[in-house]
């Protein structure tokens, strides 16, 4: 029993002991939030409300586009509702010096 005892108190302090060593490890893994997760998150409140019966099952931020007077985030949004399953491609444009959304649209797709 005693060395039960001393082999669980040995690994306990070897493990606290290994992450007083490297309490960077768990910062290292936090990644920075990309510059598109507020219109993301817009993408998916629009989409919701447009499609309030359909479930939100994957995201992608499909990529960005900069014009000189105005700049447009677009997602692919996969839904699901009762009877079927399918994307839907959503483009915010959005004035970049104030952040203004100045139009919103969606396009069903299959695939």
């Amino acid at each position: 029993m005693k060395k039960l005892l001393f082999s669980l108190i040995i690994t306990f302090v070897s493990i606290d002991m290994g992450l007083c060593q490297f309490p960077h490890m768990a910062a290292a893994q936090q990644k920075p939030i990309p510059p598109y997760a507020k219109w993301g998150t817009l993408a998916m409140k629009k989409t919701q409300e447009r499609y309030p019966y359909a479930k939100i099952i994957d995201y992608l931020h499909v990529g960005r586009v900069t014009d000189p007077k105005s700049t447009t985030e677009k997602f692919k949004l996969w839904l699901k509702d009762d009877k079927r399953e399918f994307g839907v491609f959503v483009d915010i444009e959005f004035n970049p010096a104030t952040n203004q959304v100045i139009n919103i649209t969606f396009r069903e797709t299959t695939r």
